[in-house]
């Protein structure tokens, strides 16, 4: 599946996370995944745990194949 986000977004996103959490790199990119995905998830129309089951069936299918 392709993001939605446009790039300003996800910069957005960035920025937000870094002031959060302005000195661990690694928990800045587990919560910079995390409100992506989320965001994702509410374009669809979806909650956060449908979008990611969604998402999961869709890579099975792609190793199946």
């Amino acid at each position: 599946m392709m993001s939605k986000l446009i790039e300003e977004e996800m910069e957005e996103i960035r920025k937000k996370i870094a002031e959060e959490f302005p000195d661990d790199p690694a928990l800045q990119q587990v919560h910079i995944a995390r409100k992506i995905i989320a965001r994702e998830a509410e374009l669809q129309g979806l909650s956060f745990l449908k979008y990611v089951k969604t998402v999961g069936k869709h890579v099975n299918i792609a190793k199946k194949s």
